[in-house]
């Protein structure tokens, strides 16, 4: 357990926060408009004269909210090095002041007098605090299990009893050495006194002489220096005396007070006058877990003059603080008299200490009594009795007289989880729950009291779930429609009846339909009687654009057919606009709707053509049979600069991500949606028409699976899977588009060709600029781009590169055109054939792969294969 900061660092905290109040409340009143940025060392050059009376009285306002007295503010500004001459203006300013606020006596002479405090508040200090870390160890985290256990101290909140000094002086309160004493003389005549009780009990006055008032209380000292100064003052005394005087306390002294016993923190403590036994006692932490908090003495002159019972403060408020401590007091904690352990259903379920005599009422007031579900009637007891235990019985007439005894363990249960006078009902009522049984409910009453049945109660049966006493059960059928009806007697109720209406749908399977197809929300709906195709197919949302009306098909689940058959097909036609028809097809739970698409529909397919032509752009296909040649002539054809025999054509693989049709239409609808959005000036029908788009996006639609897009994914998982199974075999790349090598030149010279190639959706042709560089990558020594030559062949470009490198496969060089041919060396009897290099191009020279020296194994094995090839040979021709 980390070690916490314990009373001495709480009041230095104290202190500090206390006196950042004054620095501030000081600074601000002397400079408002700059508070925050004054330090704390300028009020070191402050002048009090420079204050005014409203900055003076706003400072003493703000230093008592804060639960700070005047002379602390002085004290603490002069631990801040406030000069002497100054504080006394301020403190000439503040007395000056609170008389006139409190009222004085006109021509009286304002007192000089500081208020009360706590004579050697250091050595207090000291005294309290010495041991804070040793107490603070002695506390563990978790609440004592003993009733007032952690009154003294816990983690939480500290009760600290500390006395009020901010009190008019008692008049028991008994004089000793060290207590300032005041005395105030007014009326005809005026004087005042201050003095100390002396070690030797005598007080000194000026011309008047020493007073013995040591051991004498207030009223008592009071009369005893009344009638010495009634020698110097003559109309003190008499019937009508003009002159008057009163003795008030000035600084409180300090006591010693021994603590001693079974006390967390046992030792001699230095308090105020003023406290009490509730004072020392949380000085030394309080009684330790086997000290008694019932019957704390306190021992004057070896006679104990005062016993304290906390238990008297934790139940009723009493904590006896009229009774004072005294110098020398011994405050002495024995060990606890009997204690017993209280359980179950008690508001403080905890181990207390118990007095001779005390009764099971008592204690039960000191558990906070009985908690709401506590069964109050008998209270379980486990009593010692010699050597052995013995259970026993309290029961509630018992309380008062039945006396607890050392060890007892009493034991509070909860009252049963059951019910004197329930029935239930459950199911296809208005208002389900549980209901009193009365005297003659009946079913009929009951099914009343719930409000009626409701619509789709089940009539034909009911049940009544009845408990019998050794808790076995029997089920009753009922029917309700005759009951109800009058014509079967009415069923008299019992405890714990439970009458369940079953619904009627809680006995069939639940009815829907299904719609897919060119619809705009396909899914599953609720089914009704009555309902016809046009109907689901509203509630999904209307039809398509490519929706075939006349290609309806309902497949309703096969009933008393043949085995083998599984749906019956119904094929309907329905009109466009979703009109009723004299004879509609209803349909039946669990059908399942198909609506086809037309079979000519398709929707509009795109290509692109960018580079050198005329117009680039993108292209609507016109038809099936539309081709390159063509698009290029509504492109406007090629510009001088075109490169024809670089240009290419770039084609979506089986494994592109298109986009389904679903999710088009939602894109162009949100495209349409912001551009209304920012037209001002909408008709009423362009409104209705944004309103129906926030409607139609803002709720989720189902997006269907594009055409071909299984078909990609079962060729992706396979090739993926070869690619797994062959070790030596690299993983495959699995590409969304790639190029396709096209010669436009034969194309635009002969349209409608083999080379020329119909088009597909996404297609995009590249038709770049004249090229006049050849690039050289690979096992070259200086892999570079160098310029087109014409009638240069390839290893002229390979030698502008530095030539071969060490390592180059030169008989698998290869040309990779600007249209993306591909063109390779070939090899006829040694003779190498290198391709020819065209703009554009780029020559790839590949690595021979890593060179694998020969085992000496390896070498043997060779070796013999040659001489049984050479055996061989021999034998052959002899």
């Amino acid at each position: 357990m980390t070690n916490r900061p314990f009373r001495y660092a709480f009041f230095n905290s104290l202190l500090l926060l206390l006196f950042s109040i004054f620095v501030f409340a000081w600074t601000s009143l002397v400079s408002p408009n700059n508070a925050d940025a004054q330090s704390m060392a300028d009020i070191q050059s402050i002048k009090v004269d420079d204050l005014t009376d409203a900055q003076i009285r706003e400072l003493i306002r703000r230093a008592n909210d804060a639960g700070l007295t005047e002379f602390e503010l002085i004290q603490m500004a002069r631990l801040r090095g406030v000069p002497e001459t100054e504080l006394e203006k301020l403190r000439e300013r503040i007395e000056n002041m609170e008389f006139s606020v409190a009222g004085g006596r006109p021509g009286a002479t304002p007192s000089k007098r500081e208020p009360r405090k706590q004579n050697d508040l250091s050595e207090i200090s000291q005294g309290l605090f010495k041991n804070q870390t040793d107490l603070e160890m002695l506390f563990e985290e978790a609440p004592s299990p003993y009733f007032g256990g952690d009154i003294f101290y816990n983690k939480r909140r500290r009760l600290s009893f500390e006395p009020n000094l901010n009190i008019a002086t008692p008049k028991n309160y008994v004089l000793g050495p060290g207590d300032l004493v005041y005395v105030d003389v007014y009326g005809q005549s005026e004087k005042y006194y201050e003095a100390t009780v002396s070690a030797d009990g005598f007080v000194l006055l000026d011309n008047v002489g020493p007073v013995s008032v040591s051991g004498k209380t207030i009223e008592e000292a009071t009369n005893i220096i009344r009638n010495r100064l009634s020698t110097f003052f003559a109309d003190m005394n008499g019937p009508s005396p003009r002159t008057f005087m009163q003795v008030t306390l000035g600084n409180v002294r300090t006591i010693k007070v021994h603590l001693v016993g079974e006390l967390r923190l046992p030792g001699t403590f230095t308090l105020s006058a003023f406290s009490t036994v509730f004072n020392a006692l949380y000085a030394a932490g309080g009684p330790n877990d086997n000290g008694t908090m019932r019957a704390i003495k306190v021992v004057r002159n070896n006679k104990t003059v005062a016993e304290v019972d906390i238990y008297d403060f934790l139940v009723n408020g009493k904590a006896n603080l009229n009774f004072q401590l005294q110098d020398q007091d011994v405050i002495l904690v024995a060990p606890f008299l009997s204690r017993v352990t209280v359980t179950g259903e008690v508001k403080r379920p905890k181990i207390f200490e118990v007095k001779e005599g005390e009764s099971f009422a008592q204690l039960l007031s000191y558990a906070g009594g009985f908690t709401d579900e506590a069964f109050q009637d008998r209270v379980a007891v486990t009593r010692v009795l010699g050597s052995e235990r013995a259970v026993s019985d309290i029961f509630k007439d018992q309380y008062e007289i039945f006396t607890v005894k050392g060890g007892d363990q009493y034991s509070i249960g909860k009252v049963l989880n059951r019910f004197t006078n329930r029935v239930q009902i459950k199911g296809a009522v208005f208002r389900e729950g549980n209901y009193a049984l009365s005297e003659g409910l009946t079913l009929k009453q009951l099914i009343k009291n719930a409000e009626g049945i409701r619509g789709d109660a089940y009539l034909d049966r009911a049940t009544i779930l009845r408990t019998y006493e050794d808790l076995s059960t029997e089920v009753i059928q009922v029917n309700l429609r005759e009951l109800m009806a009058g014509n079967t007697p009415d069923v008299a109720l019992k405890r714990e009846d439970v009458v369940r209406v079953s619904s009627i749908y809680d006995l069939q399977e639940e009815y829907y339909v299904q719609i897919k197809g060119e619809v705009k929300n396909p899914g599953t709906f609720p089914y009704s009687k009555q309902m016809t195709v046009e109907d689901l197919i509203i509630l999904a949302g209307g039809l398509k654009e490519s929706a075939n009306t006349q290609d309806v098909e309902i497949a309703r689940r096969a009933g008393a057919e043949g085995a083998g058959t599984f749906s019956e097909l119904i094929p309907v036609a329905i009109n466009t606009d979703l009109s009723l028809r004299e004879n509609p097809q209803y349909l039946q739970p669990f059908d399942n709707v198909s609506v086809r698409r037309k079979s000519n529909f398709v929707l509009d397919k795109q290509v692109q053509v960018e580079g050198q032509v005329n117009s680039p752009g993108i292209f609507s296909i016109k038809n099936a049979e539309e081709r390159v040649s063509d698009v290029i002539k509504r492109a406007g054809g090629l510009t001088p600069y075109a490169y024809p025999k670089g240009a290419t054509l770039i084609r979506r693989t089986e494994f592109y991500e298109t986009e389904s049709e679903q999710i088009r239409r939602q894109r162009n609808l949100q495209d349409l949606q912001q551009k209304m959005l920012l037209d001002p000036n909408n008709t009423e029908a362009q409104e209705l028409l944004l309103q129906r788009l926030f409607k139609d996006l803002g709720t989720p639609t189902a997006v269907t699976v594009g055409e071909g897009v299984l078909a990609a994914q079962s060729k992706r998982e396979t090739l993926t899977g070869i690619a797994e199974t062959k070790f030596d075999l690299e993983a495959i790349k699995i590409r969304q588009t790639e190029a396709v090598a096209i010669d436009l030149e034969a194309i635009l010279q002969n349209p409608g060709s083999d080379k020329d190639l119909i088009l597909e959706e996404g297609d995009i042709i590249s038709i770049p600029r004249q090229l006049q560089t050849v690039r050289l990558r690979g096992d070259v020594v200086y892999p570079a781009t160098v310029r087109y030559e014409s009638d240069r062949g390839m290893k002229y470009y390979i030698n502008r590169a530095g030539g071969f490198d060490i390592r180059a496969n030169r008989k698998r060089t290869y040309v990779v055109y600007a249209n993306g041919e591909v063109n390779r060396t070939k090899s006829f009897l040694g003779i190498r054939s290198y391709p020819s290099v065209a703009p554009g191009a780029e020559v790839i020279v590949p690595t021979k792969g890593p060179r694998v020296p020969i085992r000496p194994g390896e070498f043997v094995g060779i070796a013999t294969a040659l001489a049984t090839l050479v055996l061989v040979i021999t034998q052959i021709n002899p």
